[in-house]
């Protein structure tokens, strides 16, 4: 590219001005793949703390994760950013041994079955399997192996998949305890393609479910090792820190406080109506309520998002189920706990506990373990698709306490109330996994509406499905299409020079 060229873009590029609504993970790398051009941007986060599912709290002076406390390394893409940011050297992998099971109905807690695929088990007759579906649940799945090829089809509902082909006890007691975990939803309501994806091709290949587990593990055998999650020395919230440092390399203002009300065409950019708060760290701008900008990314949760959107963009899909999901963090004076008696946590049968799982923190992270000092913490899950968090309408005590029983029937370990330091409580509205029935179509149907209005882009977990290992590519490719267009004033979709594409 001659330095002429590369002079009229960067003019092109300081000449536009760019509007984040949002400051979560999403929103912060969109703002990042803009400013690194040199468009100007403004990011603006309604509340009073940028991070979005990614968030801090103290428990008795101690820094914890409230919200996301890992991140997938599938992709690459999250480590990549960590990296390019500086915290190379932070990255920790999770210790303390792998997850338990509780809640099996006759049986005792036990740990989760080593290898498998979404619970589905590669072979029934392993011991650790046994241990949880029983010899009637094993020579029911061996059931599996014995039905001739021909009546393989593509099934869409893992669930149901899974029931047929093994029978409700490998449904019940290992796969609805991982999908309940992961996606909060039941296995019925999970796509097979879209969570396990090669699984019925593999079936229809190998002619039975646990042989296509193998075979797709067999296949897998041959990558790079590595842990599935990744976290870092201090909470994640070093994460956002360090993207809001990065965002002012590049002069981008950033500012908390910010409730962004409504969006208004304005010629062929847009209005921003917002209201600040007097708590506002921002600096005071000519007229607090109004910003103007060539372009807006809109990266809130969905509701908030579709709020801002639906009044200008036609086609717009209907939302999908989005599960209140509560996390309540106990700080625990419990030398009982120091053996790690479940490993690095717990799920749970569907039905079998008010919680659905629980995290032993300071068993899974080295650094919150040293940082307690001698003290235990715990994440007591609650909430499911379909399903209100139980902790929804008590008080923060009556939640703590809640908590606490949980956690001691989950660790089998007895805990009273004078063990308990300290508390919080976080809520989250969970956007619904990409990997449920219908999660795609209706993502698809909403990004093509999205990209079809000029000047607009959305981004977000809602969007791209739940994770950092999604939000972050998703983010980034989107806010590549913005800007190309931006710069090149092309809003056909047309490939344009200035497009880099996501980063990997």
């Amino acid at each position: 590219m001659s330095s002429e060229h590369s002079a009229d873009l960067a003019a092109r590029a300081a000449d536009q001005h760019v509007v984040v609504v949002g400051g979560g993970i999403g929103g912060l790398v969109a703002a990042r793949e803009c400013a690194k051009v040199g468009i100007r941007v403004t990011v603006l986060e309604a509340a009073s703390q940028l991070g979005g599912s990614i968030r801090r709290a103290e428990l008795d002076g101690i820094v914890i994760d409230a919200g996301a406390e890992s991140f997938a390394t599938r992709g690459g893409h999250v480590r990549a950013l960590v990296d390019e940011l500086g915290l190379a050297d932070a990255v920790v992998a999770p210790e303390g041994g792998g997850a338990w099971l509780s809640g099996i109905p006759d049986a005792p807690d036990a740990p989760l079955p080593k290898g498998g695929l979404l619970g589905i088990p590669a072979n029934p007759f392993q011991e650790d399997v046994r241990a949880i579906i029983g010899w009637r649940g094993v020579w029911r799945a061996y059931v599996d192996r014995l039905r001739p090829p021909l009546t393989i089809g593509h099934e869409e509902s893992l669930g149901r998949l899974v029931t047929t082909r093994m029978g409700a006890r490998v449904r019940d007691r290992l796969v609805a305890p991982i999908t309940a975990g992961v996606y909060s939803a039941l296995p019925e309501d999970v796509d097979v393609d879209a969570a396990a994806p090669g699984l019925n091709a593999a079936l229809t290949r190998v002619g039975s479910l646990s042989g296509a587990v193998l075979s797709l593990q067999g296949e897998r055998a041959g990558k790079a090792p590595g842990a599935a999650v990744l976290g870092i020395d201090g909470g994640m919230g070093r994460l956002v820190d360090a993207l809001r440092a990065n965002l002012e390399t590049y002069g981008v203002d950033v500012r908390t406080d910010a409730r962004v009300t409504a969006l208004t065409r304005d010629g062929e950019g847009w209005t921003v109506q917002l209201e600040q708060t007097e708590e506002s760290d921002a600096e005071e701008p000519a007229d607090p309520g109004i910003l103007t900008a060539s372009a807006v990314i809109v990266a809130t949760s969905e509701p908030a998002a579709r709020e801002l959107l639906t009044p200008h963009v036609t086609g717009l899909s209907d939302p999908g189920a989005a599960p209140e999901i509560e996390i309540v963090s106990l700080l625990l004076d419990a030398p009982e706990l120091d053996a790690n008696p479940r490993g690095s946590g717990v799920l749970t049968v569907p039905g079998s506990h008010t919680a659905k799982a629980l995290t032993h923190s300071t068993a899974k992270w080295g650094w919150l373990r040293r940082a307690a000092d001698g003290n235990h913490i715990v994440r007591v899950s609650f909430g499911a698709q379909g399903e209100p968090a139980a902790t929804a309408s008590l008080d923060d005590a009556a939640a703590a306490e809640l908590a606490l029983s949980e956690a001691s029937a989950l660790l089998g370990v007895p805990l009273t109330s004078a063990q308990l330091r300290a508390a919080h409580r976080a809520r989250f509205v969970q956007s619904q996994p990409t990997s449920l029935i219908g999660a795609a179509e209706r993502r698809a149907a909403a990004r093509a509406a999205i990209a079809a209005t000029p000047r607009l882009a959305a981004v977000g977990a809602w969007l791209s499905g739940t994770g950092l290992a999604q939000v972050v590519p998703d983010a980034s490719a989107e806010a590549d299409r913005l800007r190309g267009a931006l710069l090149w004033n092309d809003w056909n979709g047309a490939s344009t020079p200035s497009s880099t594409g996501a980063q990997d």
